[in-house]
């Protein structure tokens, strides 16, 4: 297994270059929010929706106070808007009372915020915090599975499983090149894999041979 890890960081290394976050964002709370937005929902929409959300709601404390309908409203097209413009709304008054507007970077702490699981918490400490942590999204749980790097569907499992294969340093870019092979190549019930270049390493396509 730690041959096979290594060839296949390498070859995403080389095809995908290092970590870039895909949700727009200027600070911790903000990338907090599009995060919470980014639930079953594509983070190009997600970005069109915060382009507009963020000139309007400049601060933690004006999505503390948000009109709960309005913010509903602000946020529709991202889907679930009912349960996402409550979560949003409560994140930012716990955050105002209990951390002084600060977003925290201790996991307990983020998840302890409504809305926000393992997967957001990690992106927050990942991205804005820089320390080592494994995201497990949509593409991520699908392409480790397909790679045959976890058999689990779980994603706080699968976290743990890429936790002890991945070398710290590729904890962070691993979710973001997974996501841009997720979308180009190993594509959600239509996998390329005449075009996919990790084919050598993927359990799913050797088994298929």
């Amino acid at each position: 297994m730690e041959q096979k890890v290594k060839a296949i960081l390498a070859l995403l290394d080389e095809h995908y270059g290092p970590a870039k976050c895909y949700l727009d964002h200027q600070n911790a709370w903000q990338l907090l929010i599009a995060t919470i937005l980014s639930a079953q929902c594509t983070d190009n929409r997600v970005n069109i929706v915060t382009k507009d959300l963020f000139q309007k709601y400049r601060s933690i404390k004006d999505f503390a106070e948000a009109n709960t309908a309005e913010l509903e409203q602000d946020i529709r097209s991202t889907g679930f808007y009912h349960n996402k413009a409550k979560n949003i709304i409560a994140c930012c008054q716990k955050l105002l009372m209990d951390y002084d507007g600060i977003v925290p970077s201790d996991i307990d702490k983020l998840t302890s915020l409504a809305g926000v699981g393992r997967k957001t918490a990690n992106v927050i400490r990942g991205n804005i915090y820089g320390i080592p942590s494994v995201v497990v999204d949509t593409h991520v749980k699908r392409v480790s599975n397909l790679l045959g790097l976890t058999q689990n569907k779980d994603p706080v499992k699968i976290e743990f499983d890429l936790m002890k294969i991945l070398p710290q340093d590729h904890w962070i870019s691993f979710n973001t090149q997974v996501i841009a092979h997720g979308r180009k190549i190993c594509i959600a019930r239509r996998p390329q894999c005449q075009n996919c270049f990790l084919y050598p390493h993927c359990s799913y396509f050797l088994e298929r041979k």
